[in-house]
């Protein structure tokens, strides 16, 4: 008995060590990806990495509900995130939950200022980074869309003088046609109004100078227009939506007088204003502007010179003129040279009291036809009784080369050559008021700046004082105070022929030979678009007709 009990246990330690013989190992990895049944959560169906999406214990590739939402892989539009709703915006069978462009309109939902909107054009009227089609405020005044009576235009109180359900910011288009020689109540001549802006936008009461910038990056067009209290920045790349961007105030006190230009990207400003000197304002910060529009600061305040009437820039040399600096200061209103080539660090290297008090200038780097001048840096200047010339390449030794007056001086005020460089253009700003005569322009010859001599006068059809002025494509954009811009064709000046082909008059008032009107024009945008500041009216956009 004992010994058939042995053989028994002998026979079960036998079947024991087959059952754990090295064979019987794969059965422990049914789907051999090198982990045990046991411990794979997919164990016949190979998975090395054992991804379980939704961490139920199932590996995904074996299981029909990757996300666990309750809608199989095979029917759920998001299988790896849990939507239940199924939620397809734009349809393209591709959930919201992983899709990275929700609204199907080619803008990345991280970057779409409008992700659940299509908007490929990504207008942001008010530059707040909503896109005007989600948001409620496109203007950001304060007044929700459906209630604004002029929702692109920032307008917080709603004025509407004629009652008419449209603000009078704002019209279903800024642009007014010239026709029957009219736009919107401007006499005008084969130039549109594309904008208006009165002075109480800007919460001014006086404007004056105007300039321009071209971001060299985006090629969106910026209006600066100087105002009695500072310097106003206006976008006006899509005159329909303009923004007003914000202010810089004036340095010190209000003044009449404010003048701007710009080089690298900056605006450099001059006033006045008693102690102003020159704000240095870094115009890329516009880029990026959000929200109302606010008062800025200055990226440079220099101080090294007080007042003065207007500022002169010579792109090519990097250098600003500084001109109608107090009579008592180093050089008596003459000239000041201030190298910019580094905007935010400019350097007093010079100045020229030989020539007087300068009121206005140019500066170029000379390309003309007076060949013993090649190269060389030429300042013209407006000094009240005579033009001069001088040679201002070498800042610690200014060269005069040569000076001209003429007949009835009252005020040589300010001038700009023609594109040839032959010729120079004049405006006195009073001989109107003093001898009564029409608006009157002095030509002269610069073909020998050694030799400078008198060409011709041409005389406006209104008795209107002339401003400043300015030479593209061999028009004379001339602002001329009550009769608005006049655009004059000088490319006939060597016959002594200039020809009226154009005006816009910003002051419908009267063309008297007043102090009211048109300040500054600048023609210079890329688009066609002129830009005017006026006195009293504010801010204007126009642009030619038939281009």
């Amino acid at each position: 008995m004992i010994y058939n009990i042995r053989i028994i246990f002998i026979f079960i330690l036998f079947l024991g060590t087959i059952s754990c013989s090295p064979d019987e190992n794969i059965n422990n990895d049914q789907d051999d990806d090198k982990i045990v049944n046991t411990e794979d959560n997919c164990p016949e169906t190979p998975n090395e990495d054992q991804l379980d999406t939704d961490e139920d214990g199932m590996g995904d590739l074996c299981d029909d509900d990757d996300d666990n939402d309750g809608i199989t892989d095979a029917e759920d539009n998001c299988p790896l995130i849990a939507n239940p709703e199924q939620e397809d915006m734009n349809n393209d069978g591709k959930g919201d939950a992983c899709d990275s462009d929700i609204d199907n309109d080619g803008i990345p939902n991280e970057t779409d200022n409008c992700p659940n909107t299509e908007n490929p054009d990504q207008k942001d009227n008010d530059n707040d980074g909503i896109g005007d089609v989600c948001d409620e405020d496109d203007d950001n005044d304060g007044v929700i869309d459906t209630e604004d009576n002029c929702p692109n235009t920032l307008n917080p109180n709603q004025e509407d003088q004629n009652n008419d359900g449209i603000g009078d910011f704002c019209s279903p288009t800024n642009k007014v046609p010239c026709e029957n020689g009219m736009a919107n109540g401007f006499p005008c001549n084969d130039y549109d109004l594309l904008l208006n802006m009165p002075l109480n936008s800007f919460f001014a009461d006086a404007g004056n100078d105007s300039w321009g910038w071209t971001d060299p990056i985006n090629n969106k067009e910026y209006a600066l227009m100087g105002l009695n209290n500072g310097t106003a920045f206006i976008d006006i790349t899509d005159t329909d939506y303009p923004v007003y961007l914000g202010k810089l105030p004036t340095a010190t006190a209000n003044s009449s007088w404010r003048d701007i230009k710009v080089y690298k990207n900056h605006a450099f400003i001059v006033s006045e204003a008693a102690n102003h000197g020159m704000q240095v304002f870094d115009l890329t910060r516009l880029r990026n502007v959000t929200g109302s529009p606010t008062n800025y600061t200055a990226d440079k305040n220099f101080t090294e010179f007080g007042s003065a009437h207007n500022i002169v820039i010579n792109e090519d040399s990097g250098y600003a003129y500084i001109v109608g600096a107090s009579r008592s200061s180093t050089y008596g209103g003459g000239p000041i040279f201030v190298n910019i080539q580094d905007p935010l660090n400019p350097i007093i290297e010079g100045g020229f009291a030989a020539g007087g008090y300068s009121h206005d200038a140019q500066v170029i780097t000379y390309t003309g036809p007076d060949t013993d001048y090649t190269g060389n840096e030429i300042l013209i200047g407006s000094n009240e009784n005579e033009i001069v010339i001088a040679d201002v390449s070498d800042k610690t030794n200014p060269i005069i080369i040569s000076t001209i007056s003429y007949s009835n001086v009252e005020y040589a005020h300010q001038g700009w050559f023609t594109e040839d460089l032959k010729y120079f253009i004049l405006g006195d700003e009073l001989d109107e008021q003093s001898y009564g005569n029409n608006t009157r322009t002095i030509v002269f010859d610069f073909t020998d700046l050694d030799n400078p001599l008198y060409h011709f006068d041409y005389f406006g059809f209104t008795a209107a004082i002339d401003h400043n002025g300015y030479v593209k494509d061999n028009i004379y954009y001339q602002a001329n105070y009550t009769a608005g811009v006049r655009m004059i064709n000088v490319s006939n000046t060597e016959n002594k022929v200039f020809s009226e082909v154009g005006f816009f008059d910003t002051y419908p008032n009267n063309n008297n030979a007043a102090f009211n009107g048109v300040w500054n024009v600048y023609p210079y945008f890329p688009s066609g678009k002129i830009i005017i500041s006026d006195i009293n009216n504010g801010f204007f956009v126009i642009k030619k007709s038939n281009p």
